[in-house]
This record gives structure tokens, sequence and C-alpha cells, in this order.
């Protein structure tokens, strides 16, 4: 994407700004090459109440990308589509089925998309509903990853996550996707929650996009729950591929971004909810 400025905002996150609203959730208004796109919702109405205090008007947005079926990711929906009506929204058909989280010693938890948000995607015209199934170049120089293939070998299961109160059917997360947005000098990569993993993501964005390179990461790593081991290849991995700005929310956990500012110094940015990035 060649002579545009891109801004990218954070409109929920576990952290915020002075005056803004937190949540478990991520939520992101990306401006880029005139369009205006939502990436995830976060789980209720904060992502609205942030744009709100930091002016953004929602009723403007073109597209709307969800990265996967989580509550958290998902359950701002119903606030998102009533204000968006003109939108487009991008998303797995999978994204829209039951899921669970179950631990030992804990009864099965629904962590799936909403029934509120389920009730408004229902509503909304099924020809703005585009599938994300396959990566999807939107706009050009934009697009999503697609399902994401698990190719790197220490980034495994990302939890406890399955798709049966049982617990017999893990989530392979085939709904899991990213957005990429393409610059002269790499390519700017929005992460959900990297439950296929950070580097197999990047990797996506780069087979898809055909860049050769990655300028930004911003979203959740999925780290919170990581040995220390697989963090220690995680930023091995990113050292290789050298983003000039890694900026972990979400679900990374602190232990890792904590390991990740350590190693990267300058090139890591802090997040929360009310920080601008602009490219």
């Amino acid at each position: 994407m060649k002579g545009s400025n891109i801004r990218i905002t954070i409109l929920a996150d576990n952290t915020a700004a002075e005056g803004l609203s937190t949540e478990h959730g991520f939520s992101l208004w990306i401006e880029a090459g005139g369009a205006h796109i939502l990436f995830d919702a976060g789980q209720s109405d904060v992502f609205e109440k942030n744009a709100q205090a930091l002016g953004i008007d929602l009723s403007i947005c073109d597209y709307i990308v969800i990265s996967h079926g989580h509550y958290d990711h998902t359950g701002g929906l119903a606030y998102a589509l009533p204000l968006a009506k003109k939108a487009k929204v991008i998303m797995h058909p999978k994204a829209a089925i039951p899921r669970f989280s179950i631990r030992p010693g804990s009864a099965p938890k629904p962590i799936g998309i909403t029934e509120k948000a389920l009730a408004s995607l229902t509503l909304f015209p099924r020809e703005q509903i585009i599938d994300g199934s396959t990566p999807q170049e939107f706009i050009q120089g934009a697009g999503t990853t697609g399902q994401i293939p698990k190719l790197v070998d220490f980034e495994g299961s990302s939890g406890p996550f399955f798709l049966d109160l049982r617990g017999e059917k893990e989530d392979g997360f085939e709904d899991e996707q990213a957005l990429w947005i393409s610059t002269p000098t790499g390519l700017i990569v929005c992460a959900g929650c990297c439950h296929a993993g950070l580097i197999n993501t990047l990797k996506q964005a780069k087979s898809v996009s055909g860049a050769t390179g990655i300028r930004a990461v911003i979203g959740g790593f999925h780290l919170g729950q990581a040995s220390d081991e697989r963090i220690e290849k995680t930023i091995a991995a990113l050292k290789e591929i050298a983003p000039e700005l890694i900026a972990p929310c979400h679900c990374t956990g602190e232990r890792a971004a904590l390991k990740i500012q350590a190693a990267f110094g300058a090139q890591f940015s802090p997040a929360g909810a009310g920080r601008r990035f602009l490219f």
C-alpha cells in the first residue's frame, strides 16, 4: 500500500490509557487505503465506548474482520453490527460454532460467540458477510490470511480448548485468520490471539501476500501459559524475521511481554486501549 498513511488504534485490550475502559478482549480500528476496518470487537461494548472517547465514528466502518470465534473477540459484534450497517464482515463460517474451555477439576466453560452476537449476525444482511475460509485481499494492498497452517514445530496446542463438552474434540482453530497490510518496507500484521502460533501466523501472512518482510506485528501472541522454552524459541524466530515494531497485546501474557521487551528494546511498543500507531 503505497502513498497512504496507515493508522491503527487499539480500541479494546486488557490494559488501557487513563480514562478508557479495559476488558479481557481485543479490538483494533484500522484506517488504510481509504478504508475503515474494525478488526475484532472485544467481548462487550468496551470497544464502542473507547471509540467514542477517542473521537472515532464506527458508523463509517467499511469492513469488520473477525480473527476467530471466541467471545472476547466476537461479543462486541452485538454492538458493532447495528452501528456499521454498510460494513462487510469477513469471518470463517466455523467462527460461529460452540467452543469450550475445559480445565482439570473445573466444569466446561463456554467460550464461543455469545448468543447476543450470534443473533446480530443472523439479522445482518447475508450478502454483506464474506467467507473468510480462504485468503481475501479485500482492498488493494490489504487482506486476510485465511486458515493458518501449523508448520513450526514448537508452536503446538494453544491450551485446553475443545469443540465439545466432553473434551474429546480438540479445537484446531480452523477459523483463525490474521489481517495483513502491505507497505514499501514490509507487512503490518494484526493478530487476534495467535492460537496457531505467532510465527506460523507471520509465515502465512508473508505467503499469501507475497511479501518478504514484516514491518510490524500488533496483537495477541497467546504466550501467557507458554513454557520458557517456547517463549525463547519464539523470540529467536522473531529476531530472524526482524520486525521494526512489536506490540504484544491481550493474551500475550506479562512474562512473555517482558521477555520480548528485553530482547527487542526500541522495537518493542507498549499496547493497551487508546494506543495509536501511525505508519
